[in-house]
């Protein structure tokens, strides 16, 4: 990586995870007072958009592992975690004192930045981002497929095409007369709650704020989720990974569920007690889950998830479209200049919970 030292009024930012050339310009244009210092022959190639990690078996060399560090100290912000590795982002933070802002690729960043173990000086010293906002369309867009796929009885039109059968026909579920519970209204749950509101869904909501969200007919505290368990139909998990969203869905809300309801998570593995799940699956309180993100992931081969007829399991996935690499580019673009004018961030980590 290249670049000249600090100049007032100007942003140093280190570019830590692959960038096109188109999208530096874009940068540049949108925000002229930044200055990016990049090297891409220091960035793995990327095998997909958004693919920040990079190919793996792609490695630097001593001298180029020495290069990376340098530029990337020598910043006043990074683009990206380096590596996509906590322990990076940590030795980064304590090499570089500059360092003062590090905005994260993922929309659940702030658990990278929990596993870094930073200090509270350094979590005060340095303000985190995510790029939380990004993927909420594509996300509402598989959260809608797995509730259709549920109403629709997905699993049982699987099974009879493969056995030849052509029954007698039934009365299918009809999302407009679905009562949906989505998790989280950020900007994910609520594109998903406008989604699902616009095929004629009655929508609850849960946040820990009194909030008002367009397409959301009741907003509860998460707390109440059990309780409006039995009068849903299906519910859509937007939630970070968090110690308070750990297990959240369980035992005791998978009991309370309306038998036959529809569960998608295109929040965090880590909200749903997974072997709860099976269970619920087994006994039919949940008639079909659409999951995109899981407790361990890559999931294990031994998951029982995998063989389960009422499960459609995505490889972390469903975010994923051509434009995710432009729509961040732009989310920073705008958060430098909200840096550069001294206003507050977009999208910054909740640095005791790390959301």
């Amino acid at each position: 990586m290249s670049g000249e030292g600090r100049v007032p009024g100007r942003l140093r930012v280190a570019v830590a995870a692959p960038l096109s050339e188109e999208l530096r310009a874009l940068v540049r244009t949108l925000e002229p007072r930044v200055d990016l210092v990049v090297d891409h022959s220091l960035l793995p190639p990327m095998r997909w958009p958004a693919d920040f990690a990079g190919d793996p078996a792609w490695q630097r060399t001593p001298e180029q592992q020495r290069a990376y560090e340098a530029a990337i100290d020598s910043a006043d912000a990074l683009y990206g975690i380096p590596d996509v590795d906590p322990a990076a982002l940590a030795r980064t933070v304590r090499a570089n004192p500059h360092l003062r802002w590090v905005h994260t690729m993922a929309a659940g960043g702030g658990g990278q930045v929990k596993a870094a173990g930073l200090t509270d000086e350094e979590l005060r010293r340095v303000a985190f981002t995510t790029s939380a906002g990004v993927h909420g369309r594509p996300l509402a867009e598989f959260a809608v497929f797995g509730v259709l796929a549920g109403a629709k009885d997905l699993p049982r039109l699987h099974r009879q095409q493969h056995d030849h059968e052509w029954s007698g026909r039934w009365t299918m579920g009809q999302v407009s007369r679905q009562t949906v519970l989505v998790l989280g209204l950020g900007g994910i749950g609520a594109a998903v709650a406008a989604s699902l509101h616009a095929l004629g869904a009655t929508v609850v909501g849960t946040s820990r704020r009194n909030v008002e969200v367009p397409g959301v007919s009741t907003v509860i505290h998460p707390d109440r989720i059990t309780e409006v368990a039995p009068t849903v139909d299906a519910v859509v998990n937007t939630l970070p990974g968090t110690d308070a969203t750990e297990h959240l869905l369980g035992k005791r809300f998978f009991d309370a569920l309306r038998p036959g309801a529809t569960l998608v998570n295109v929040g965090r593995g880590t909200v749903v007690d997974e072997a709860a799940l099976t269970h619920a699956l087994d006994s039919g309180r949940v008639g079909f889950a659409a999951l995109d993100v899981f407790e361990t992931e890559p999931l294990p081969v031994d998951s029982p998830l995998w063989d389960h007829d009422r499960v459609l399991v995505s490889p972390h996935t469903a975010a994923l479209d051509a434009a995710e690499d432009r729509r961040i580019a732009e989310l920073f673009a705008a958060n430098a200049t909200r840096f550069l004018d001294g206003q507050e961030l977009a999208n910054r980590v909740n640095i005791v919970e790390f959301y």
